[in-house]
């Protein structure tokens, strides 16, 4: 079974938190999901480093990383996902769709409303019942 190591921002602008669509997939089970933007490590990259990375690459957004949040490990039918989230702080909601079809800013009380990724979805507990 394939293993793949990413991570992801929960991004913060006030009391919203930034949720992003993914695209159509040949796999279902993550096609047009939600989930928070991040992705794969690259070899000798910090996790810090790949974050602020792929923020800037899928969303021309710079944030502010403040501290880890919760890994997740998820098997996925075809792979396993290790997931590292970390809290993160915008000074903007500008920002540029290059891989995701949309994009959402809603609050912890109304992130259950979305087809989350199912990798996604403890993030989505935790914040929710942090409040």
């Amino acid at each position: 079974m394939k293993k793949i190591e990413v991570v992801a921002g929960i991004i913060f602008y006030k009391k919203e938190i930034l949720c992003v669509q993914r695209a159509k997939n040949k796999l279902q089970y993550i096609s047009e999901k939600f989930e928070f933007p991040g992705g794969k490590i690259e070899v000798g990259e910090s996790k810090i480093a790949a974050l602020e990375r792929e923020l800037i690459e899928e969303l021309n957004i710079s944030v502010k990383i403040k501290e880890p949040f919760l890994t997740v490990v998820h098997q996925y039918p075809d792979f396993e996902l290790t997931m590292h989230s970390f809290i993160c702080e915008a000074e903007t909601k500008n920002l540029i769709l290059h891989e995701h079809i949309s994009h959402q800013w809603l609050t912890d009380n109304e992130l259950k409303k979305l087809d989350w990724a199912a990798a996604d979805i403890p993030i989505v507990k935790k914040l929710a019942s942090n409040g």
